[in-house]
């Protein structure tokens, strides 16, 4: 979903061809996600791909932690920035599609730092003892304030965690919504606001990411 598409029909065309282009292998995934999924807008955009792959490879983390693998593209951008003896760690729990994240994996040149567990992430984040560089979310909305209580003991000075889909078609917007994702979605743009211990900004890119630097 993007916020051009009704009033700047172009602007997305627009961005694609002023954005570094998408590796091959992500093209072949995004191309067999429309064709084998039934949600396929699901997927990090080829733009939004970019900026992942950027910022990890600002941070270049040895650590990352990803909620919501879906197809595996956003866990190949995020992997283009690790460290030679970095981690990724990508959480699922839909069985039924996991052979794709599983084939692109393993045809990337980052299979032997991919770890993809299908598991219930709030039951990984109660056990885990790791610290990571930077996290990326983007699973059912309706728990994105008990992940975000759940991420911040596993980050340090600088780590960076990103949610996506926080604007939510716009409808943060709405005065009482009725929709739970909703008013999750937005007390979860209120507890990130007013959480003295972290930097953040909403950058109004597809469908809105919350981008955090802990202080």
């Amino acid at each position: 979903m993007s916020f051009f598409d009704e009033s700047y029909p172009d602007m997305d065309r627009y961005l694609e061809a002023h954005c570094s282009q998408e590796p091959a292998l992500l093209l072949e995934l995004r191309k067999e996600t429309h064709q084998k999924t039934t949600q396929p807008h699901m997927i990090s955009g080829s733009v939004q791909g970019r900026l992942l792959s950027i910022i990890s490879r600002i941070l270049c983390p040895e650590k990352i932690l990803e909620i919501g693998t879906f197809t595996g593209y956003s866990a190949l951008c995020l992997a283009e920035g690790l460290r030679e003896n970095g981690r990724l760690i990508t959480l699922d729990i839909n069985e039924d599609q996991a052979y794709l994240p599983k084939k692109y994996f393993l045809k990337s040149p980052f299979s032997h730092q991919i770890e993809y567990k299908l598991e219930e992430a709030a039951q990984f984040l109660k056990t885990n003892k790791e610290i990571f560089d930077l996290i990326f979310i983007d699973a059912d909305k309706e728990n994105y304030v008990e992940y975000f209580s759940l991420i911040k003991p596993f980050t340090k000075k600088g780590s960076v965690v990103v949610f996506d889909n926080v604007l939510w078609y716009g409808k943060v917007l709405e005065i009482a919504p009725k929709s739970k994702s909703t008013q999750v979605i937005q007390r979860l743009n209120q507890c990130i606001t007013q959480d003295t211990d972290f930097e953040n900004m909403i950058l109004p890119l597809r469908d809105g990411l919350h981008l955090l630097i802990r202080k």
